[in-house]
């Protein structure tokens, strides 16, 4: 992997320097390059570490719809959104839930 950002956080892990903000910008990079799985075990060690972080769950969410786990997904969404909620997040409020729309069409389409 090339990307300059991944290769530091991933330093910084490997050095002990772990927490849910170095995970989230890691899987977040990860994410954005398309690793979905990568970034799925970085989001979740994040949520598990805070579970409070309402955009970690709503990107976990995203990385297990790419990774067609759409049970996984739906339950990132759904945390996501109280998380978000309880927080007064509207903007990924928002998100989640045109993500969780999504998910639902794409069930009654038989997807």
């Amino acid at each position: 992997m090339t990307n300059p950002i991944i290769q530091r956080l991933q330093t910084q892990l490997q050095q002990g320097k772990d927490s849910p903000l170095l995970r989230f910008g890691l899987g977040s990079a990860l994410f954005n390059e398309k690793d979905f799985g990568a970034a799925e075990a970085h989001l979740a060690v994040c949520v598990q570490q805070m579970p409070e972080h309402s955009a970690a769950w709503k990107l976990l969410g995203r990385s297990r719809l790419a990774l067609d786990d759409r049970e996984g997904a739906q339950f990132a969404f759904t945390r996501g959104l109280e998380v978000a909620r309880a927080k007064g997040d509207k903007q990924v409020e928002r998100e989640i839930e045109v993500f969780m729309k999504k998910l639902e069409k794409s069930r009654s389409a038989g997807g």
